[in-house]
């Protein structure tokens, strides 16, 4: 079955542990626990959230007792700027397709993309960490 919007793995995996963590203050989350907790692989849930650190977002600390704690405030982190720290930033383009050029002189899909872009990036851009704090994951 197509979808119309399709949201990445590693963009799934990056939103759900930043809730996770943030959920878990005055704990470190451990990559073994989160990668139980959404069902992912361990190896791919440790590669997006050493991006996340390396954009300082979270922190980390290694060992039996380490693990990952969040450096961010959850009131002014964005699901968006998560979105783009492992995207990149969203650019809204006229042509789906990235064409410079229509052959039909406008596009088939009139302005629905732009519109569908726009309001993806305001949903996102209108939640924060805290939005999803103190939810069942």
């Amino acid at each position: 079955m197509a979808k119309v919007l399709n949201i990445t793995e590693a963009v799934t995996i990056a939103l759900h542990s930043m809730i996770i963590i943030a959920n878990k203050p005055d704990e470190q989350m451990n990559v073994k626990v989160i990668s139980t907790l959404i069902d992912s692989s361990k190896f791919h849930v440790a590669k997006i959230l050493q991006k996340l650190v390396k954009d300082g977002y979270l922190g980390s600390h290694r060992g039996p007792s380490g693990g990952f704690y969040l450096k961010a405030n959850p009131n002014e982190l964005t699901l968006l700027e998560i979105y783009e720290a492992i995207e990149g930033k969203i650019i809204i383009a006229e042509c789906p397709i990235d064409h410079d050029h229509c052959p039909f002189g406008t596009c088939v899909f009139d302005d629905l993309t732009v519109q569908m872009t726009k309001q993806f990036v305001d949903f996102l851009k209108s939640r924060t960490l805290a939005d999803y704090q103190k939810q069942k994951h």
